[in-house]
């Protein structure tokens, strides 16, 4: 059965400082499942779901500054709501870049623009990865999740060009796929998956693998979870089945 995107896991120096930033830009809870591992979470979740994708925040012992190919994208219910929002943003420790702001760590993300035609994404709008080729990558995600693409009505004649997915059941947010030629691969931003209870953590595995997906090391070292990267090279992790 297909994967769940659960977490958008991020590297940090400090997994603490980091998860409470974005749990607070976010209006979340925080929690820890060990050391260097700080999770940020909408309260009264019951985790998997797909309402919300979590952050997860771990300290690494050097984060690489590298090109955000990844990227999270917060939402704006109205011009109002966006000012009230890049404000507090702002007193809670972002800066302005110029792809957009910063956390403190400096790992850059965007605020949108209202979009009044997707609502209930919760407060992050999308998951942006930047690749060559965005229909072929949306096309890997599907297969490799149970997430739908969902076109707006203008990209539906188009062969190629931006695409997105999200959540079968229409909640939650997107994850957008953005052309950018050329782009490294390398990101402090990855994407974790998980199985269903019922289904089998290696065999899933396996199953990516015939999709086009290659291993990859994140010194994981003996790890619950397998690490892996899609066709043009995004790092991304298995989750245990649960």
């Amino acid at each position: 059965m297909p994967l769940r995107i659960v977490n958008v896991n991020v590297k940090a120096r400090d997994d603490q400082a980091l998860g409470r930033f974005w749990a607070d830009a976010l209006g979340w809870s925080t929690d820890s499942e060990g050391p260097g591992v700080t999770s940020a979470y909408p309260d009264g979740l019951e985790w998997p779901d797909a309402s919300a994708v979590c952050i997860d925040a771990v300290t690494v012992p050097d984060p690489e500054t590298v090109h955000y190919r990844v990227r999270i994208e917060l939402a704006a219910e109205s011009l109002e709501h966006r000012a009230a929002l890049i404000e507090r943003l702002l007193a809670l420790g972002a800066t302005r870049v110029d792809a957009g702001f910063a956390d403190p760590e400096g790992n850059v993300f965007r605020v949108q623009d209202p979009r009044p035609d997707e609502s209930a994404t919760g407060p992050i709008g999308a998951i942006v990865l930047e690749c060559d080729h965005p229909r072929s990558q949306a096309a890997f995600w599907a297969a490799a999740t149970d997430w739908v693409a969902v076109e707006r009505p203008e990209q539906r004649d188009q062969h190629d060009g931006p695409a997105r997915l999200r959540s079968a059941v229409g909640v939650g947010p997107f994850v957008e796929f953005v052309e950018a030629p050329g782009v490294p691969a390398p990101s402090r931003f990855h994407i974790d998956l998980k199985p269903y209870a019922a289904d089998d953590q290696s065999a899933e595995v396996s199953r990516l693998h015939s999709l086009g997906a290659v291993d990859t090391d994140l010194g994981q070292g003996d790890s619950a979870w397998k690490c892996l990267a899609d066709p043009e090279g995004n790092d991304f992790c298995v989750l245990a089945a649960g």
